[in-house]
């Protein structure tokens, strides 16, 4: 059973929105899905709009489909797009 590192960065819908919201529901979403060391980072866009990079630990056996189609599911969340996906453990 190996855990694999993933960074998904997710896409607010404008520059006014609320990114604390968007991270605090994102994490209870990943955590129901078995998301493990969830941790966040902001990166400007452009144009005062800023992405949320969202990194965490995931069984390497589980569909990544689960992640961009629950995260994308969120309120005022524009897009969500697995950037990086590489095997930690294992």
């Amino acid at each position: 059973m190996a855990i694999v590192s993933i960074i998904v960065k997710i896409m607010p819908e404008s520059p006014s929105t609320n990114l604390e919201e968007i991270k605090s529901k994102a994490k209870n979403l990943m955590e129901l899905e078995g998301a493990k060391n969830i941790s966040f980072e902001t990166k400007p866009i452009a144009f005062g709009l800023n992405a949320i990079m969202m990194k965490f630990a995931w069984q390497e056996e589980k569909d990544t489909s689960i992640i961009e189609n629950s995260l994308s599911q969120i309120p005022n969340v524009s897009s969500a797009q697995i950037i990086d996906y590489r095997r930690a453990f294992g």
